[in-house]
């Protein structure tokens, strides 16, 4: 099956699902950046660690106020993730999976009951590491957009970043499927 590309990226109170909540996810499809979904989520809990709030620049606050309910985000999500998919198979891509991938699998798992992913994400930087023969100390941001001649920081804003996650993904798969970089 074709697979389908959803760069996916979030904004958390903190480290872990168990403590944190998560805040936003944005996302688009890489195939086509301008296919997007972006929300804004209610915290689910009072912990948050101050240094993780503030790179989001999001209020607390604000979202207990005006975020979506966190069932209700995560449905929207799948749904939107599966109507892009079509008939592919949705694959989760970020930079730093790990992170992303345990909020956003917790989340769909406890408020939606299943994950339109599957049970796997793929990894930009070990992508990135395998594609260019580069040691993981080499797999920042930074260097990628450098060896790919991109213009790029992140502005720690869920959908920014996806975009350009996927601008970065999209020139790592063509190198390492040997066509133009674009």
């Amino acid at each position: 099956m074709t697979p389908a590309y959803v760069s996916v990226d979030v904004e958390t109170s903190g480290p872990s699902p168990s403590r944190h909540s998560l805040l936003a996810i944005g996302a688009c499809l890489v195939a086509d950046p301008e296919r997007t979904f972006y929300v804004e989520l209610r915290p689910d809990g009072t912990d948050a660690d101050p240094a993780a709030v503030a790179v989001s620049g999001l209020s607390l606050d604000r979202l207990a106020a005006e975020g979506e309910a966190p069932a209700a985000a995560m449905q929207a999500f799948a749904t939107w993730v599966a109507d892009i998919a079509g008939a592919q198979r949705p694959v989760f891509v970020a930079l730093n999976a790990p992170f992303d991938w345990m909020f956003v699998a917790d989340y769909l798992h406890r408020y939606v009951g299943r994950n339109p992913f599957g049970h796997s994400a793929l990894d930009v930087k070990a992508l990135y590491m395998g594609v260019a023969g580069v040691p993981w100390s080499e797999t920042t941001l930074s260097g990628m957009a450098a060896r790919y001649e991109l213009r790029v920081e992140l502005p720690h804003r869920a959908l920014e970043d996806a975009v350009i996650q996927a601008a970065v993904f999209r020139r790592i798969l063509a190198e390492h499927e040997g066509g133009p970089i674009r």
